[in-house]
């Protein structure tokens, strides 16, 4: 068991896989146990989950910087992306970072069929050619190696014009950034934010809210959802909870034991713990500095020496993936540099 900033943890030393699944504090687990128990027991109501997936909004909107009513729940990246995609004009032509992960420009692709096209551009030259774009769409931090987009370029093409769409789900828990200014930042939970699998979350600007259409809309997306269950006429929220799409309730019971944690840490003791190990891991391995929580190796045998030594990573575009969280230490640093000499 580790205890980080104020937490338990119940991770086994070398675990650096954040990046593909993260591991919750001890008392999350909990409460996403207890909740399954009451569901086994037929003690679970559903307005019961009502609580928890306002906590988890709430929260979620704390940590982008956005105001709650600008929230929609969803159980995936790429479904929400879809609500954005479906909105675009015919014709609209959208930027990518070239090997984008593929739930943020996947859902564009899929518009071919009404005259939409994406470019695929180095991530480097992304900010310059955006104004180019009727929409960008991209990583704030690369799934594949950890680089990070120049997130003030991007805020000078939205000011010439160019829609703004952000996936933080390898940045947002680690990486302090103020995001407010952007037209969609969406983020799937189950990696940096600790969550169980099945809670995501879009933040919405008032003009693209305006422009979609709530193509999945349910009786959770009613103004009233306890009085939206039957019947029209159509009555939906006037908040982005009109996008909502029905809860997957156990996974919020989850979300909403360690959101609201994560949205108190002081952000800047964060950043500097995460980054600060996987700057350990860089130097000793004498890569050059980047600024990410993310590290990725790309060396020979690397991953069955790292294997071997009960390191945990994941193996991503031909390299092994290492992503230091709160949970880490420089123990986990230590293993790493003696099993890669």
């Amino acid at each position: 068991m580790r205890t980080a900033f104020g937490q338990e943890f119940d991770v086994p030393d070398g675990y650096l896989n954040t990046a593909s699944i993260g591991v919750p504090p001890s008392g999350a687990a909990d409460a996403l146990a207890a909740a399954v128990d009451d569901w086994r027991r037929g003690a679970a109501r559903p307005p019961d989950f009502d609580p928890p997936v306002s906590a988890g909004r709430a929260a979620f909107a704390e940590l982008v910087g956005v105001p709650e009513e600008r929230v929609a729940i969803g159980a995936s990246v790429s479904a929400l992306v879809g609500l954005i995609a479906a909105a675009l004009p015919a014709g609209a032509r959208v930027l990518v970072a070239e090997g984008e992960f593929t739930s943020v420009s996947f859902p564009f692709a899929a518009q071919a069929v009404r005259g939409v096209s994406v470019v695929e551009c180095p991530l480097e030259e992304l900010g310059e050619r955006a104004p180019e774009f009727d929409l960008v769409a991209v990583s704030v931090v690369q799934s594949a190696d950890g680089r990070l987009v120049d997130l003030d370029a991007l805020r000078a093409a939205r000011a010439a014009g160019t829609t703004v769409v952000l996936d933080v789900t390898q940045s947002l828990g680690w990486l302090p950034a103020r995001l407010e200014w952007a037209d969609a930042v969406v983020c799937a939970g189950y990696k940096w934010l600790l969550c169980p699998r099945g809670v995501a979350w879009l933040a919405l600007g008032p003009e693209l809210a305006s422009r979609l259409v709530p193509h999945q809309a349910c009786w959770y997306s009613g103004g009233d959802v306890w009085g939206s269950i039957y019947g029209l006429p159509l009555r939906l929220a006037d908040s982005a909870r009109r996008f909502d799409t029905s809860p997957v309730w156990f996974s919020h019971a989850g979300a909403a034991a360690v959101l609201p944690w994560l949205a108190g840490l002081d952000r800047a003791e964060v950043h500097e713990h995460c980054v600060g190990l996987a700057a350990a891991v860089r130097t000793g391995l004498g890569l050059p500095p980047a600024g990410s929580a993310i590290v990725a190796v790309d060396r020979p045998g690397v991953a069955d020496r790292l294997t071997a030594a009960g390191v945990v990573g994941s193996l991503r575009a031909g390299a092994v993936r290492l992503s230091f969280h709160l949970y880490n230490t420089a123990t986990d640093v230590d293993r790493v540099l003696d099993a890669l000499g």
